[in-house]
């Protein structure tokens, strides 16, 4: 004869749907678009040639997205380098050369070296570069983060604006800025992230809904929507953070930026003194 229990069981159904059913469900984490063919697109998200596609509006995106903030956020990313005389900067992800052009600005007796994958970004930039007639101090070039062919601990200061999450290997670009990096000197990351808390809901929504349907209207709806998808699918803050620490950077600050539309990662070598920057 079956034990009660037994028999009382049949009135809560399946066992494994009782098990789980007060159990709220698991939150789940944005693909991240980096590295994958975009929907609508013969482009993989974050490549040059998607970049390639938008070069021309690109400027006014990074406006759109910062609530045209951006730029004060890249003087920032320069200030905190604590550059020395002279310095020698490179400027990864340049793009059309907004952090080249601020460096250089604001550091006269500096020279940077800027490095991105899309050439049409890059002939955006140039044309930027010689309407400053900065030419001999900024030097643009097609390259990937990655693998960069610049010495062992040879420059002074890096930055890199909105352009980490287009990486696929985040980790192994974070090695090699550690790599080239003098002995206590800085690398200073802007990147754009997901708004926290009850005053970043209406920059959720101006990310989420306004910029892809503006990037919409001006056409290239693909890449539009792949930037506003690696935005939420880009790592916590914190985390981030740790990927720099496991990569060989000390992470010394990371500042969020209006409600976390942005955050500033700044970080030196492992093993050095956070001091003044390189020599």
């Amino acid at each position: 004869m079956s034990s009660p229990r037994r028999q009382n069981t049949k009135k809560y159904g399946n066992a494994a749907d009782f098990a789980t059913a007060a159990l709220p469900p698991a939150p789940v984490a944005p693909a991240d678009p980096v590295g994958h063919a975009l929907a609508g697109a013969n482009v993989v998200g974050g490549s040059g040639a998607m970049f390639d596609a938008i070069a021309e509006r690109y400027d006014l995106l990074n406006r759109l997205m910062t609530f045209g903030i951006d730029q004060r956020w890249r003087r920032l990313a320069v200030e905190s380098l604590q550059l020395p005389p002279n310095a020698k900067v490179l400027d990864l992800a340049t793009g059309t050369g907004d952090l080249a052009l601020m460096a250089t600005r604001l550091l006269p007796t500096c020279t940077v070296v800027g490095i991105d994958p899309s050439m049409g970004m890059l002939a955006v930039g140039l044309t930027k570069v010689k309407a400053a007639g900065l030419t001999k101090r900024i030097d643009l070039r097609h390259g990937d983060a990655c693998q960069l062919d610049i010495p062992d601990q040879f420059v002074d200061g890096v930055t890199m604006g909105f352009g980490i999450r287009n990486v696929p290997n985040r980790a192994k670009a974070l090695r090699e800025i550690a790599r080239v990096l003098k002995p206590g000197a800085r690398v200073c990351i802007l990147e754009a992230t997901e708004p926290t808390g009850v005053f970043g809901a209406g920059a959720r929504f101006h990310l989420r809904v306004v910029v892809p349907r503006i990037g919409a209207l001006l056409a290239r709806a693909p890449q539009y929507r792949y930037l506003q998808q690696s935005v939420a699918a880009f790592p916590a803050p914190h985390r981030f953070g740790e990927i720099m620490e496991s990569s060989g950077l000390k992470v010394l600050e990371i500042r969020k930026l209006l409600f976390g539309v942005a955050h500033l990662f700044v970080a030196t070598p492992m093993g050095f003194d956070s001091g003044e920057g390189g020599t």
